[in-house]
């Protein structure tokens, strides 16, 4: 039984108390609390998940200010799988790829499209940067790790090309097979002009934030835009950052049954280390605190991204199955959360990460 390791009088989701029985790297059995054999781990007033997935984290700490090292923002903030939204273009994406290598996180990727990625931050201001034979090369040498192309479709990257970035990754998306993830923000270009150009499983992420170019009226309303780029099978993504988040939008959002699909951080170094987002557990406890239940906030990190990434079996606890885990409690502790406009609200409940079993390890956050 010394190979056994026992994750002991843990809780689910639905506060059933079991033991987690993990056999080389497996789950091997889910049992009554107490009778799991084997080396234990007690998780006493501990909840256990489905491994978290951020689904936009800067992972490339070579590029300043938007990078950070992979396992700070991955497995000690209780995420089992980032994928970096577009730090690296086919100039470097090949470095990104093996710095993922020698990190305990499992790392996917968004391409951006333009070569320099975030070398610079206005790298769509310039259409020769988009070389389009450079984006399909890289995708088929990288293309277990890509997941999609990223655009950043706002005023301050695009500089005067306005929505012609967009429609070149697009051609793109459909050469290569690979969904967009589109970054949106300040105009121009409008957000009428940018939704359309979406389909079936391109996500939008900061379809919460505050600027005025955003998704919803000034009473709250959703666009029509919204409702059509839902309609289309279009993927709602938080990407909270540090200008992209806004408590009113949420509420409002809500409000109007407009649902995100995945939570996910746009989490670097410096929004970690001095807020607004400091970490994928601050940002599930925001979701609690507008209301939503602990499953709806946990499926946002963990079976939602899952089936985006078309890998349904990271989403799940089951026999059999790899044992790719987050551990977490809920702390009946009053906490002031801050949103990326300076908004504050409180939290009855703290969501916090305590730990990560992935790959065969156990890992304390």
């Amino acid at each position: 039984m010394d190979n056994r390791t026992v994750l002991q009088n843990i809780k689910m989701l639905d506060d059933k108390q079991v033991d987690l029985v993990i056999e080389q790297g497996k789950i091997a059995e889910i049992t009554e609390a107490g009778k799991g054999q084997g080396a234990a781990i007690d998780c006493t007033g501990m909840h256990v998940s489905s491994g978290w997935i951020d689904l936009h984290v800067h992972a490339f700490p070579e590029f300043k200010p938007y990078g950070d090292d992979i396992d700070e923002i991955g497995v000690k903030q209780g995420v089992t799988t980032i994928v970096d939204a577009g730090s690296t273009g086919a100039n470097r994406i090949g470095e990104l790829a093996s710095n993922s290598r020698t990190a305990k996180t499992n790392v996917f990727a968004f391409l951006n499209i333009s070569k320099i990625g975030l070398e610079r931050v206005d790298e769509l201001s310039k259409l020769k940067w988009i070389d389009r034979q450079a984006v399909m090369e890289a995708s088929q040498a990288h293309g277990e790790m890509i997941v999609g192309l990223k655009a950043r479709i706002s005023q301050s990257v695009v500089g005067d090309n306005g929505i012609e970035p967009l429609r070149i990754a697009r051609e793109l998306s459909d050469a290569t097979s690979k969904p967009l993830m589109v970054h949106i923000g300040s105009a121009p270009p409008k957000i009428e002009e940018v939704m359309p150009l979406l389909q079936k499983n391109d996500v939008i992420t900061h379809y919460l934030n505050g600027k005025k170019n955003n998704l919803f009226d000034e009473q709250g309303k959703p666009l029509q835009v919204l409702h059509d780029a839902i309609a289309r099978g279009v993927h709602l993504d938080v990407g909270h950052g540090t200008a992209s988040f806004s408590f009113r939008v949420a509420e409002a959002a809500k409000a109007n049954g407009i649902h995100f699909d995945t939570i996910s951080t746009d989490i670097y170094k410096a929004n970690r280390l001095n807020g607004p987002v400091y970490g994928m557990a601050n940002l599930l406890t925001k979701f609690l605190s507008l209301g939503y239940s602990l499953e709806d906030v946990i499926d946002g990190v963990t079976v939602n991204a899952a089936k985006w990434l078309g890998k349904p079996e990271l989403g799940r606890i089951q026999v059999g199955e790899p044992a790719n885990l987050t551990l977490f409690s809920l702390k009946d502790e009053p906490i002031k959360l801050t949103d990326s406009v300076g908004q504050e609200r409180m939290s009855t409940t703290t969501i916090q990460a305590e730990g990560v079993f992935i790959n065969g390890e156990y890992i304390k956050c």
